[in-house]
């Protein structure tokens, strides 16, 4: 398939913008459905106020839990596996020297 260079317009600040033909094949590898809306200024202004979570904003997810090393009780800033262990930071930190050493 091949690609041309296409003129889009900005829907935030109406300029003109080209979307290049390595832009669409990017697009087609990827299986984008929808042409760019924005020129890249705009999309980098969106993105610094949304931030990087295209506009979601996402909860800190905390669970509480035991240490399978000490068996001290522990929170994690994830959602456990079933079959896997989870540390509390001190144990997380020894493996850690111990691995670099």
């Amino acid at each position: 398939m091949e690609f041309q260079d296409k003129q889009l317009k900005c829907v935030d600040c109406g300029t003109d913008f080209v979307f290049t033909a390595g832009e669409q094949l990017f697009f087609h590898d990827k299986q984008f459905k929808n042409e760019p809306k924005r020129c890249k200024n705009c999309k980098g202004k969106r993105v610094a106020v949304l931030g990087s979570g295209h506009g979601q904003s996402y909860a800190k997810t905390e669970t509480r839990t035991n240490c399978s090393q000490c068996g001290k009780e522990t929170t994690v800033p994830f959602r456990p596996s079933q079959g896997r262990p989870v540390l509390c930071r001190e144990c997380f930190q020894q493996k850690r020297q111990i691995a670099s050493a």
